[in-house]
């Protein structure tokens, strides 16, 4: 009995030691180099500076955007950037500074214009961008309100007789890369068992002149991205675009994971002018509308309530500086794609609700 005392004693001691040791292990005062430096953790603050704070301490935002696609972003005559998603980075940085020029257009290809926004190099992509649910997750990126809602196409030349995509059997389509596009052509065609030949390319330009020198039978992308680039060929007239739609293409603009006010506001931006446009304000009436008694109208106008400093602006007329600026969505719309263009693309799913279409805005209350 004394002998399994005399164990018992030195069990306890023994477990004794063994925790002081596991403790001082656990200790933090163990381990001064896992204190980090002001240097080391300067990267970490600035990566929790919000998007609007860096926007405004900059001066202007810098929006990732294309510049060749007519009608929604192209460099004009100029050398100014204009088209219907340059117009929604113009109505942020509107929204922001009450100055729609207050902006920066950064030009990328399809391929790299995640990489631009996820290094923190751009604010915002508008670039005929399609919200998909692997870049929703996978890319890490938060999509806001669509504000066109297209189709995925195929233009081919008259004379080649094609209807179908059955008649492009073993035909060679030209596509771009790192976009959906080239995703939904391979997954249409084999469930068609249609067999064809891919010809990619890095952007537009090389993708339609490749097309109109004969390299490939076909051109696929957005329907109102052909109708855009067919304007552009030597002979319009001489292409189709055929009745087949291959996709869903939501367009509308992206921000990256993780900075929820940055996303609120530019999805109010974008209602906005759906709101305006449903409310009849444009840039020519809006100060007419000063007076009224709507309470819908009077919150959008910043008369009631103080729902801008909600996204973190402080002016109480932001939704005014856009309005005046860029106008409302018809206005958008038809400056770019509408009756007095050359597009002239009808608006069709992309009327209000009110209208036969499918945009709709909640209410700002």
């Amino acid at each position: 009995m004394k002998s399994m005392r005399k164990l018992n004693k030195v069990g306890m001691i023994l477990s004794m030691v063994i925790g002081m040791i596991i403790a001082a292990c656990m200790s933090p005062a163990a381990g001064p180099e896992v204190v980090e430096s002001d240097e080391a953790a300067a990267p970490a603050m600035q990566e929790t500076q919000s998007t609007l704070s860096i926007v405004q301490e900059r001066g202007k935002l810098v929006c990732i955007g294309n510049s060749q696609l007519p009608g929604f972003g192209f460099l004009d005559s100029e050398g100014n950037f204009t088209g219907f998603d340059v117009d929604y980075c113009r109505a942020i940085a509107a929204a922001i500074f009450g100055d729609a020029n207050a902006l920066e257009v950064r030009p990328a290809t399809a391929r790299e214009r995640f990489t631009i926004l996820s290094s923190g190099e751009g604010d915002v992509i508008i670039r005929n961008t399609t919200w998909t649910m692997s870049r929703d997750t996978d890319l890490g990126m938060n999509f806001g309100p669509t504000t066109f809602y297209d189709g995925q196409g195929l233009m081919v030349r008259k004379e080649l007789g094609v209807s179908t995509l059955d008649d492009l059997q073993g035909a060679s389509v030209c596509v771009i890369t790192g976009t959906t596009t080239e995703l939904n052509l391979a997954d249409q065609f084999a469930a068609a068992g249609v067999d064809y030949e891919a010809v990619v390319f890095e952007d537009f330009d090389q993708s339609f002149t490749a097309y109109e020198e004969g390299r490939c039978d076909a051109v696929t992308t957005d329907k109102s991205s052909l109708v855009s680039r067919q304007t552009t060929l030597s002979v319009p007239a001489d292409h189709v675009i055929l009745g087949v739609t291959l996709s869903k293409e939501p367009l509308g603009p992206a921000v990256r994971h993780g900075d929820d006010q940055w996303f609120d506001l530019v999805n109010w931006v974008v209602y906005a002018t759906m709101l305006a446009e449903e409310h009849g304000i444009d840039s020519t009436n809006v100060d007419s509308f000063m007076g009224s008694d709507d309470p819908n109208i009077r919150k959008l106008l910043g008369l009631e309530g103080d729902f801008c400093a909600k996204v973190g602006i402080s002016n109480a007329g932001c939704f005014v500086d856009v309005i005046t600026e860029v106008g409302n969505y018809a206005e958008i719309y038809n400056r770019n794609l509408g009756p007095d263009t050359v597009f002239d693309l009808p608006r069709g799913l992309n009327s209000l609700y009110t209208d036969g279409g499918i945009l709709y805005a909640p209410p700002i209350r």
